[in-house]
């Protein structure tokens, strides 16, 4: 049964790459390249076509922008089953955009530096792969210098999200509160999304206009981050944004010195996390509530929400050990409790729960791939295993679906899986789960 479903993963993957030497999410609904579904995607191809993988990377990073940014997406074909597209982004605005590709101008949590170490692990420490990171690691290196000098406004080692799919997290609950405050326009656009995917499983077109809107501020600043820091009504110090950048920090640390002869940036990447870890456990763990927390940087709170990204931090090894037992009864407690499968993208517990709804409250496989490394890295070992075997199981019983109900029990007719179907990082992220 293991290798029918490995087969059937590998076959997802291989349909969905593409002749440019990428791998979409999933045909119709995501045509483009996307930062980090790239990432995780190059893990799972590392276990079986390490010339795919490398060259997911490889065109990735291709698209790099003079000053270090990774854009989010990368619009490397014409298509018209996607919005907004790069007409709409017109990353050009930026004068050090990249002159090569058509870009957004948000990117997405900054994962490429474990995603390296991960593809190294996974080739057994092959040569041939050694030289691949030699030869793209300063690019990763940059982006990450790229968020401290440009994101990082304070200098306390916490780098800032200006528009919620920067977060990866896209309509998450947590962002509510934020447009409550805000007057956006309402744009005339046709939203293609909802043509492939059940409206009510999607955000709202309100919530589209808000999106819209912060983009067009940042369009009107050129890109530029400084300008959109004062003016963006979104300003967040995001937990799971900053825990894969700490993460990857510290893949980059192992492999510059795996490589050799980069004291300087080992050095810079060390004062870096020293600070990180510090201030993120300061500013960012609830002590009331026992997880992790967003901060709103334009409002000066703190905004305590628990979500899947709450225990991401576990994977980045930011947690001491009380915080780390903590975090590990809020899981238990709140997202398996009566019913649930893990991990709910927000807490089953809150009123603003809607088990179908994108970030609202279905179960993505990325982040519970996070949270499976993480608990392991702790030796929350049956915490771990229970996490793995919910994501194989819905993976068996439903298809390589975006995303899945966290309940167990539904009522009839409901769905146990949401969104694209054959989706890449569902079916990559299984492929290195079946292979632990």
């Amino acid at each position: 049964m293991k290798e029918a479903l490995l087969e059937r993963a590998k076959q997802v993957l291989d349909a969905n790459y593409q002749e440019g030497g990428f791998t979409i999410p999933s045909k119709g609904l995501y045509p483009f390249q996307w930062k980090w579904d790239s990432g995780f995607i190059a893990i799972g191809l590392a276990h079986y076509n390490t010339t795919k993988a490398k060259q997911e990377i490889a065109t990735l990073l291709d698209a790099q922008w003079e000053n270090g940014f990774v854009p989010h997406i990368v619009f490397h074909n014409e298509s018209d089953t996607y919005f907004p597209g790069a007409d709409f982004h017109q990353s050009h605005l930026h004068p050090l955009s990249s002159k090569k590709y058509k870009t957004t101008g948000m990117t997405q949590p900054p994962v490429l530096g474990f995603v390296l170490e991960e593809m190294l692990r996974i080739s057994k420490d092959d040569s041939d792969m050694l030289s691949f990171i030699k030869a793209h690691i300063d690019k990763v290196f940059a982006n990450h210098v790229y968020f401290y000098k440009n994101r990082d406004p304070h200098q306390e080692g916490l780098v800032y999200i200006y528009h919620n799919w920067e977060s990866g997290t896209d309509n998450s609950p947590v962002w509510d509160e934020i447009w409550e405050d805000v007057e956006a326009p309402e744009y005339t656009f046709e939203r293609r999304d909802t043509t492939h995917v059940d409206p009510s499983q999607r955000p709202s077109n309100r919530e589209y206009n808000h999106y819209l809107h912060i983009i067009e501020i940042a369009k009107s600043h050129q890109y530029n981050d400084q300008k959109i820091a004062a003016h963006s009504p979104l300003l967040i110090q995001d937990p799971l944004f900053n825990a894969m950048l700490i993460k990857s920090n510290e893949s980059l640390i192992a492999l510059y010195e795996r490589i050799g002869n980069n004291e300087e940036k080992i050095a810079y990447l060390k004062k870096y996390q020293a600070k990180s870890i510090a201030r993120f456990n300061e500013k960012l763990f609830d002590e009331t509530l026992g997880a992790y927390i967003y901060y709103d940087m334009r409002n000066d709170q703190p905004m305590p929400y628990i979500t899947s990204s709450s225990f991401a931090p576990l994977y980045a090894g930011i947690p001491n050990e009380d915080q780390a037992k903590q975090l590990l009864n809020v899981l238990l407690q709140k997202f398996r409790g009566e019913g649930q499968y893990l991990c709910a993208s927000f807490d089953p517990t809150s009123p603003l729960y809607n088990p179908k709804k994108y970030w609202r409250g279905p179960i993505w496989m990325n982040l519970n791939w996070i949270l499976y490394k993480g608990l392991k890295r702790y030796g929350f070992e049956e915490a771990a295993a229970i996490v793995k075997m919910d994501s194989i199981s819905l993976i068996e019983t439903s298809g390589f679906y975006e995303y899945f109900d966290a309940r167990k029990e539904l009522p009839s007719g409901d769905s146990r899986a949401y969104g694209g179907n054959n989706f890449s990082w569902s079916a990559a992220l299984l492929i290195d789960l079946l292979h632990e």
